[in-house]
């Protein structure tokens, strides 16, 4: 096993911010609901157009996981998990991998394990790190590589899972890795109200001008970045969707979603982007081609 501290280089506050709405896209934005189901969300996509994400059946409480292949949805069950426990998945790649989370022993006071679904195979993803308390899988790319998050009595800490090698990623206030490409740059947040993408041993600050608050979610192969961030406070703001194009943010909002608020997961390398709009009991998925 290798741990490693990543070298911090250089913070750089990216940002020019382009105000102007996706509006002319409203059109190419698609529901994602699954039949019976009272909340649907997306959270990865890949470049065949596949598509994973959690749910919650109509007068259920627990959440389950599902992959979407152009229009047909198949439920992922972690053998062993009750349905007093819970499974979300988060990535997938071009290979059909699926990484996400699964918690044992009860959906508020259970441990959360990480995993890797290879066709049809589970494996249980657990940090191997003395103290570690949980961990979640939440990114995969072409080549195998998975990004995730433990957490200890001391926070939370960010990995890289290369083909068996655990590396630990201790970025700076703490914080949490959310996506990774083939070129093996990861993006995600710490300092919890700042996004981070880490090049090759280098972090750069990702901060939407005037935001209180941004969380990059992915990143593709051609470097562009999604997320979300809040106008306001966390609490009482309002939460849009942005995409990072080589230094250039666009804002996207989701059509009816200025109260419920956008949230931008996934993006592949067409460009097409999942997510979600609202939260708690109405929430439902989107796809944006």
């Amino acid at each position: 096993m290798r741990y490693q501290k990543w070298f911090f280089g250089a913070v750089l506050v990216l940002g020019v911010l382009a105000a102007t709405l996706f509006s002319a896209l409203a059109s190419t934005f698609t529901t994602i609901d699954i039949p019976g189901t009272a909340v649907t969300q997306a959270f990865g996509i890949n470049n065949r157009g596949q598509i994973v994400g959690r749910y919650i059946p109509v007068g259920g409480r627990f959440l389950r996981s599902y992959v979407l292949d152009h229009g047909t949805f198949t439920t992922i069950d972690v053998p062993g998990v009750t349905f007093t426990d819970t499974t979300v998945a988060i990535g997938i790649n071009d290979r059909g991998q699926i990484v996400g989370s699964y918690t044992t022993g009860g959906e508020f006071f259970g441990h959360s394990h990480g995993y890797v679904l290879d066709h049809g195979t589970f494996t249980t993803i657990d940090v191997p790190v003395p103290g570690a308390t949980g961990t979640v899988a939440v990114g995969i790319n072409n080549r195998g590589q998975i990004v995730g998050s433990y957490s200890t009595t001391s926070g939370f800490h960010s990995f890289l899972l290369d083909h068996g090698t655990f590396t630990t990623i201790d970025v700076p206030g703490a914080g949490y890795a959310s996506g990774i490409n083939d070129r093996g740059q990861i993006v995600g947040v710490y300092h919890i109200y700042s996004s981070f993408l880490l090049d090759h041993g280098t972090f750069t600050t990702i901060d939407v001008p005037g935001a209180s608050f941004t969380e990059a979610s992915g990143i593709n192969n051609r470097g562009q970045i999604v997320g979300d961030y809040f106008v306001g406070t966390p609490i009482n703001g309002t939460r849009r969707g942005f995409v990072l194009d080589h230094g250039t943010f666009t804002t996207i909002d989701a059509p009816g979603a200025s109260s419920a608020g956008t949230v931008l997961s996934g993006i592949n390398d067409r460009g097409d982007i999942v997510g979600n709009v609202g939260l708690g009991s109405a929430g439902h998925g989107f796809i944006l081609n």
